[in-house]
């Protein structure tokens, strides 16, 4: 585990999704860390493409989306 320096905005942009998304700030920073990996690693795939994958990966299932 280390100390990773970012400048003060992509710390509250950090602050601001993390409290969108309900994760702490070091949780939302490590996701955006992780798909920006994985999408660097695999430049063909969409972001939808990534998460669902992790979450096969996981064997999570994602919740039913509401059909407007």
């Amino acid at each position: 585990m280390g100390i990773v320096k970012i400048d003060d905005q992509l710390h509250e942009d950090v602050r601001r999704a993390s409290t969108v998304m309900c994760r702490s700030i070091n949780a939302q920073a490590e996701f955006w860390m992780k798909i920006g990996m994985l999408a660097e690693s695999n430049p063909t795939l969409s972001f939808n493409d990534i998460v669902s994958s992790e979450l096969e990966a996981a064997q999570a299932r994602p919740a039913p989306r509401a059909v407007a």
